[in-house]
């Protein structure tokens, strides 16, 4: 009986650590571009990809997951979920990645960038919506894209600046992200200055079509690619063309590609072997030297 309340104390103790995290607001004032902007960011649990999403964000933040004390390996990691700019998919790419992160050594960042405003209570249903007109719906994205980059870029910039204050060695600062926020993490990847320049790159079945005729910078990171064949957005060709650009320009890259797994699988268990992205991603990071001190 004692060993039984020991543990479920203990398992108590460790969810309040993982969930008694700071937030920091990217920017000192409004985010340069949206300034009028005056919504607030909601919640919301029931929808159509059966997952919580947040909407309606105005003001980006970075929420902070730190290791246990003495586990941190001083790698540092912003993660940014997808949603189609219009949601951020929070748990599945966002605080379940963190999670993993953190039992790994690594402090985790998870980014809440800049979002198209949802009109109804319904992001998801909107967005839906907005797949049956896609020349309207590149028209708005192609608004609001450039400011979600600027986040992520920011975002590693905070991360950076601040590296000391969370015991994060500032060469090993990368980037996640997952369809929209793979989109945020390329556009991170392919333009920055030394402040915000990603270690390493990871975005997971993104929307890279967005980016026309791409350039590798000549000082780029190590990436990591997967996706899976049966994506409902057909992201599979896009996702090796990029792998090939990157070796083609002789710059390290991995690409898994999954038979089946879908769109958006991000950190759900679907009994296939896209499961084991998340383990294939951590033995990259081993080998390319940016997990552990």
């Amino acid at each position: 009986m004692c060993k039984s309340i020991s543990l479920i104390i203990a398992i108590l103790i460790h969810v309040v650590t993982i969930q008694a995290q700071q937030v920091i607001q990217l920017y000192p004032g409004k985010a340069p571009g949206s300034e009028t902007w005056n919504w607030s960011e909601k919640t919301l649990e029931k929808n159509a990809w059966n997952t919580t999403v947040v909407f309606n964000v105005a003001t980006p933040t970075l929420t902070v997951y730190k290791p246990a004390t003495g586990k941190a390996n001083g790698t540092a990691i912003v993660i940014a979920p997808g949603g189609g700019f219009q949601a951020l998919s929070i748990n599945s790419e966002g605080i379940d990645v963190a999670k993993w992160a953190v039992e790994k050594g690594i402090t985790a960042f998870v980014l809440k960038y800049r979002l198209n405003k949802t009109e109804s209570e319904d992001p998801v249903a909107e967005f839906m919506q907005g797949l049956s007109n896609p020349a309207m719906a590149k028209k708005i994205n192609d608004t609001i894209i450039p400011m979600c980059i600027a986040d992520g870029r920011k975002a590693i910039e905070y991360v950076r600046t601040n590296a000391k204050t969370y015991g994060i060695d500032p060469n090993k600062i990368g980037i996640i992200g997952f369809s929209a926020g793979g989109t945020v993490t390329l556009g991170a990847t392919l333009g920055y200055d030394a402040i915000n320049k990603p270690n390493f790159s990871a975005p997971i079945y993104p929307y890279s079509t967005y980016f026309k005729d791409i350039i590798v910078p000549a000082d780029a990171p190590p990436i990591f690619i997967c996706v899976a064949t049966d994506d409902s957005f057909g992201f599979a060709p896009s996702s090796a063309d990029l792998y090939n650009t990157w070796i083609k320009a002789k710059k390290g890259a991995e690409l898994h590609i999954f038979s089946t797994g879908g769109h958006g699988f991000g950190m759900r268990k679907q009994n296939l072997p896209s499961d084991q992205w998340i383990n294939l991603f951590g033995d990259w990071l081993t080998q390319t030297g940016m997990m552990g001190k």
